[in-house]
């Protein structure tokens, strides 16, 4: 059947447990195959406490089951996941989330989700979808302004298998990746440059939406910003009346050439991750000037 996928699945369980847990519940969901850490739930419930809408937690391959795949791809993933902290360290020090603070980390697996019911139905639910349906909800999430904590303490131990259940997944990634390793990196991964440009946007958005009287500064400020994404400043200004901030984010996003999304090739990570490097050590001197 068409519908026959995880993203059903989790879309209807977790509309169960919305059902059964009230409007000031929580909802938390992992994998069949996750194996949750014994202070899971409490360190899921102190980040919900600390003030997050929903938290992200780290979805970790079994140690014995790891050992059975090659050395050559976990120096790869190791190589990938270094580079998406350094880029997620460049929004941090330009556009930093006061909810989602530094240490974090850049998963957003279905493997751990916690979410409060009102942001669960304000975003709609899981999406259906028969792929992606984790990333779907948090971009879904964003749109609304929710506060989303990366918190790098809360884990879950999951299978390092080459047969799934769901087509197209995580087993099926790996066991792509034994025969032939990808060309591309994840695809939420672009190169240094343009995830600099991106943060840069980001927080000119928050400037010109704080200024809330129309004058000369923000006019100013929106004819920044327009420049920065490629834009008529008209567009700009009419995005400008969305309620979320995340929600007028995503549509200049969308539209912006210059924020088009580029994949990284694998060979090139090193060039790019020492782009990266050249990128952090500016913004730390910049930020290390400032403070004194």
């Amino acid at each position: 059947m068409p519908i026959a996928h995880a993203g059903t699945a989790r879309r209807e369980a977790m509309e169960i447990a919305g059902t059964m847990s009230g409007p000031d519940g929580i909802l938390l969901t992992t994998d069949a195959d996750g194996v949750v850490a014994p202070d899971w739930l409490a360190r899921n419930v102190a980040a919900l406490d600390a003030g997050a809408d929903a938290v992200c937690g780290r979805a970790l391959i079994d140690p014995a089951e790891a050992l059975l795949i090659p050395h050559a791809l976990h120096e790869d993933d190791r190589a990938e996941v270094a580079y998406a902290t350094m880029l997620d360290r460049i929004h941090d020090l330009i556009d930093p989330d006061p909810h989602d603070p530094w240490p974090r980390h850049t998963e957003h697996s279905g493997a751990s989700i916690a979410v409060r019911v009102g942001a669960w139905r304000q975003a709609g639910g899981i999406p259906p979808l028969p792929l992606g349906e984790d990333r779907g909800f948090l971009a879904a999430l964003r749109q609304g302004d929710a506060a989303i904590r990366h918190a790098p303490d809360v884990t879950v131990r999951v299978s390092g298998r080459t047969v799934g259940r769901a087509r197209g997944g995580m087993a099926d990634t790996m066991a792509r990746r034994l025969i032939r390793q990808d060309e591309m990196l994840d695809e939420s991964l672009e190169p240094a440059g343009t995830c600099l440009l991106r943060a840069q946007a980001r927080t000119t958005l928050r400037r010109v939406r704080a200024l809330r009287q129309p004058g000369r500064q923000h006019h100013e400020t929106a004819r920044s910003l327009a420049h920065q994404l490629g834009l008529p400043l008209s567009r700009v200004l009419e995005v400008m009346q969305e309620r979320f901030f995340g929600m007028a984010w995503s549509q200049l996003e969308a539209a912006s050439p210059t924020l088009e999304r580029r994949p990284v090739r694998r060979a090139e990570l090193d060039l790019h991750a020492w782009q990266a490097e050249q990128i952090l050590r500016q913004l730390h001197a910049s930020r290390s000037a400032t403070c004194v």
